[in-house]
Formats: structure tokens, C-alpha cells, sequence
């Protein structure tokens, strides 16, 4: 019998069973993969991320350092946004693959004590309502008295246990792929394939810890998953896009990795009785921009924090509370980002004002701080006055857009 089967090897996974362990927890980290293995991402760790690592006092091979971020509108021209050190966070990023990573955040678990368990996960076991454990595919059960349910944006968990409200989930679907070429900064490309009409969602070239680059476009359609086959479909087009802005040297297309992506923190109940979601299954995803991974591991510390200070019975709830402090910028934004699906229009213009040189360059410090979700922590600045007040006047907008009812 386990304390906790964590269901998932990524990043919120394996940091929920790191904390597990090591506070003397019995807890078995299940995936169907072998480690190390691929994964569809943009592979950039956010601040956010770096400090949580050094917290977690988890060293990965090889990272990249990186710092500013330049975003380029559908016109070509291209804003600078500065890596602002903030008072709990660093002033980069780190480049490394998520083959390599996520190889080291299991091995750091699997160190502090947890069992790893090759097998796929095809349910819960016992009642929905409280379940026993998980049942595995190769037969048998992994008992325990809680369940984190770690794997991923189409997690198997969250719909055995009926936390998922597919009307109202922010969906995405990102592709990428690498290329041979050198980038010195992560560009964030807003791209037209129609005139005026941006895509719904944006493209990415990023330096990766090799010296080559992490080509991907990414794609957000609401709940309209049947949507996402655009992003394959407009690949092409997209790198031939970066050609002409002579961001790459070629045209040749890489092999393409694809994976779904769940946002905003909507749609998702992230815990019910001694069942917790963490990571991509509880729709941690930044609705703006996109990054994962810090987030995926913050809610893996704090799923195992709950699980030990206040035990299954009382897991639940103070992991609802602590989550929903973590995910306001989430929450205010995802009506947000619908907003930007719905308006292309709309965002083409913007993307173009903002890009604008006298006003990029007043903004760009507080676009950072705010896209990236970097506003709380930010050291003082007249960035973070700027961010602090676009955050209040957004937060304002989206609930009287949604009836006074958002928290």
C-alpha cells in the first residue's frame, strides 16, 4: 500500500514525488515511457522554474542560459523584451531539452527514494468518488491513498475522476521541430497567413542547449479540438515565414513532434477528495505565452506540501487554495486569449502599435513582466507600476465581462 501514486513522469510529476520522498512519503512515480524520452515542447525553463530548481537543489545537465526575448509582429518589425531580474527570480531562462530534463527531474526522484513503475495507467480503481488506486495496463492495481494526476493536458485521471469541464477548457495544440541554425534570443513570431489576420496563436524560433534552434508553432482553439490539424497544415508556411525574415537560413522542413496543451487554469476542478491534478492535467498552461513547465513543477511542490501537512483526507482543499493564489494571472487572461482567437483583426493591429518604435520602447519592460507572468516578485520599477496596472485594469475587465463572477 502507497501513501501517493503519481501518475506521470514530466516535470509536475516527478517534482511531486521529489517532495514526497524526501519527506519520508511512500510513493511510486508511474509512466508508460521509458526514461529518457521525447517530448513536444518549446524547451525553455522561465524564471520562475530556474529558482524553483535551485530551491529543489536539482542540478540538469547542460542548460542554455537565456535571456531577453524578442517578439516579432506580422509586419517584421520586433521588440525587445528585457530579462528584468525580480526579487524571488533570476534574469534568464535555461535551454534544455525536455528528453534531458525530464530524464534528471526523475532521477533526482527516484534518488530521494520514490519507485519508478513502467506501465500505462488505464484508470482508477474503487469509487470515483474516493478512489483506491490506479489500475495499470499490464495487470494489477497500485493501491494508495492518494492519487496525483500528472500526465498531461488529455489526462487519463482527471476524466476517471470527472474533473474536466469540456465546454469550458482553453484548448491548444503546438507542433515543433529542430533545425540547424543559431539563434541568440528566443523569438516570439506573430504571423499573418492572411493579411490582418494573425494566426490564432503564435510561433516560436528558440535557442536550444546544442547550439541549434527549437522551431514550433503553436495554435489555441478554445474547445474546438478538431481545429488543431491548421497547425500542420500551416507548418510550412510558417518556416518559409521565417526564411523571409531571415530568422532561418532554409526552408527544409524538420520532423515535427506534436502535443496538446490545456490553459488558463478554467475547466479543470485541480482536486476532489484524494485525487490532485498538477502540471498540464489541471491546466496550468500560461494563456498568453504559452510556457508549462515552471508552472507544472511549482504545482507539483505545492500538491506535495498539501498532501503532507494536511493528509488525504485534507489534501484537497488546502491544494485548491494554495493553487488558486498561483494562477490569478491565468485566470484573469484566459478570457483573454479567447478574445484574441475570436478578434485576429484586432490582435494584428495591436501587435503592430505595441511594436511601434517610440512605443516599444516604453513598454516593452512591462510586456515582459506581464506576458511572462513575472509581475508578482518584480523588483520595484516604473516595468512594474506599468504591468501592476494593466493587471488590475484586465482583471476588472474580464470580470464584468463574466458577470462580476470571476475570484
Amino acid at each position: 500500500m502507497l501513501d501517493v501514486a503519481v501518475v506521470g513522469g514530466g516535470p509536475a510529476g516527478a517534482v511531486t514525488a521529489l517532495c514526497l520522498a524526501r519527506a519520508g512519503a511512500r510513493v511510486a512515480l508511474v509512466d508508460r515511457r521509458a526514461f529518457p524520452r521525447d517530448k513536444a515542447c518549446g524547451d525553455l525553463v522561465g524564471p520562475r522554474g530556474v529558482r524553483l530548481l535551485d530551491d529543489l537543489r536539482v542540478s540538469v545537465p547542460g542548460p542554455r542560459g537565456v535571456g531577453d526575448m524578442i517578439v516579432v509582429a506580422p509586419n517584421g518589425r520586433r521588440a525587445r523584451l528585457p530579462a528584468l531580474p525580480g526579487r524571488d527570480y533570476p534574469d534568464h531562462a535555461l535551454a534544455i531539452s525536455r528528453r534531458t530534463f525530464d530524464a534528471a527531474l526523475v532521477e533526482a526522484a527516484t534518488g530521494a527514494g520514490a519507485e519508478l513503475v513502467q506501465d500505462r495507467v488505464t484508470g482508477l480503481t474503487g469509487d470515483v468518488w474516493s478512489p483506491t488506486g490506479v489500475r495499470l495496463a499490464g495487470g494489477g492495481e497500485l493501491r494508495a491513498d492518494v492519487i496525483v494526476g500528472a500526465d498531461g493536458a488529455v489526462s487519463r485521471i482527471a476524466d476517471a475522476a470527472g474533473l474536466v469541464d469540456a465546454v469550458r477548457v482553453l484548448w491548444g495544440f503546438a507542433l515543433r521541430g529542430y533545425v540547424d541554425a543559431v539563434v541568440d534570443l528566443p523569438h516570439i513570431v506573430l504571423w499573418e497567413p492572411e493579411r490582418w489576420r494573425v494566426f490564432p496563436g503564435y510561433g516560436w524560433l528558440f535557442p536550444s542547449a546544442d547550439g541549434g534552434a527549437n522551431v514550433g508553432l503553436g495554435l489555441a482553439v478554445g474547445a474546438h479540438r478538431a481545429d488543431a490539424t491548421r497547425a500542420a497544415a500551416l507548418f510550412g508556411d510558417f518556416l518559409r515565414h521565417l526564411a523571409g525574415l531571415s530568422l532561418l537560413p532554409g526552408t527544409a522542413g524538420p520532423t515535427r513532434l506534436g502535443g496538446w496543451l490545456k490553459m488558463g487554469a478554467v475547466g479543470t476542478v485541480p482536486a476532489r477528495g484524494n485525487v490532485l491534478l498538477v502540471g498540464d492535467a489541471a491546466g496550468l498552461i500560461n494563456p498568453l505565452q504559452g510556457e508549462g513547465i515552471a508552472q507544472a513543477m511549482a504545482s507539483g511542490r505545492t500538491a506535495a506540501e498539501a498532501i503532507v501537512s494536511a493528509g488525504p483526507a485534507g489534501a484537497a482543499e488546502h491544494y485548491r487554495r494554495a493553487l488558486h493564489a498561483m494562477t490569478a494571472h491565468h485566470r484573469i487572461n484566459a478570457p483573454v486569449q479567447a478574445g484574441m482567437v475570436e478578434h485576429p483583426r484586432a490582435v494584428s493591429i495591436v501587435s503592430r502599435v505595441l511594436t511601434a518604435p517610440l512605443i516599444r520602447t516604453g513598454v516593452a519592460g512591462a510586456w515582459s513582466l506581464y506576458w511572462n507572468d513575472l509581475v508578482a516578485g518584480a523588483a520595484p520599477s516604473r516595468h512594474r507600476r506599468l504591468a501592476s496596472g494593466v493587471t488590475r485594469a484586465v482583471s476588472a475587465a474580464t470580470r464584468r465581462a463574466d458577470g462580476g463572477s470571476q475570484p
